[in-house]
């Protein structure tokens, strides 16, 4: 019984909504079924040799990712770390980053609150920002500076509160507004913006944000895939890109 909690938990841990094909091949049909058979409702969409020999990197439908032994029977949670000649490597996260970088260029900037950058654009980042939140705030008041360094800020939303919330009707707010930089300004300056109801992009940005692991704000995502968790100092952020 307590092996097959542990299976069940790895089921919810790995079911949800991406589509991606499974892998062909006679042991990775061999792993997807036995998995399958072991968690009824487990939707494996790929299975593939990992880095390490003798494991298999298997995703359902969230993204999430298990490993697991050749003949199914072992899976072992996590990230899984490289010993490199410059130290170790996080192979997990650097596979998220590709899988993060895909779902945001699908997405496109087509729906976001851009700040561009001053003169030459030489660095982008889309930043996932809740406007109550207060080191979102603080970042908020360095965009110019980031601005300045060649960076333009693309604004997604990630309301923490979730629907029907003061905080994600603020964000639909500023979002109908007729200058949008000035209500987001105002808004994350906690001065009040007029309620405002449209067709926004509030409920798609929030979904974006939990596919590609957001689970804090801000979020900011490099155009690589990498994401930097939580507030940074424009200056160190601008350093961290190669800027100064």
């Amino acid at each position: 019984m307590k092996s097959r909690a542990i299976l069940v938990m790895a089921g919810l841990v790995l079911s949800s909504a991406l589509s991606m094909p499974v892998a062909s091949g006679e042991k990775e049909d061999a792993i997807a079924s036995k998995l399958a058979d072991a968690v009824p409702g487990l939707k494996v969409t790929s299975v593939q040799p990992s880095e390490a020999p003798g494991l298999y990197r298997v995703q359902a439908t969230n993204g999430q990712t298990v490993y697991a032994t050749e003949n199914g029977r072992y899976l072992l949670t996590g990230d899984m770390l490289e010993i490199t000649d410059n130290g170790i490597a996080n192979v997990s996260e650097r596979e998220r980053a590709g899988q993060r970088r895909e779902a945001m260029a699908a997405y496109s900037d087509g729906g976001v609150i851009s700040y561009p950058a001053s003169g030459e654009e030489k660095a982008v980042i889309d930043v996932f920002t809740d406007i109550d939140c207060p080191y979102c705030r603080k970042l908020h008041d360095e965009v110019p500076q980031l601005n300045d360094y060649g960076i333009t800020v693309n604004y997604y939303a990630f309301p923490r509160s979730g629907p029907d919330t003061p905080s994600w009707e603020k964000y639909e707010s500023v979002w109908c507004a007729d200058d949008q930089q000035a209500a987001m300004d105002a808004a994350k300056g906690g001065r009040s913006v007029d309620s405002k109801t449209c067709e926004n992009p509030v409920e798609a940005q929030y979904r974006l944000g939990s596919e590609v692991g957001v689970t804090g704000t801000p979020a900011i995502v490099l155009e690589d895939g990498n994401m930097v968790r939580g507030y940074v100092p424009a200056n160190n952020l601008a350093e961290g890109l190669g800027l100064l």
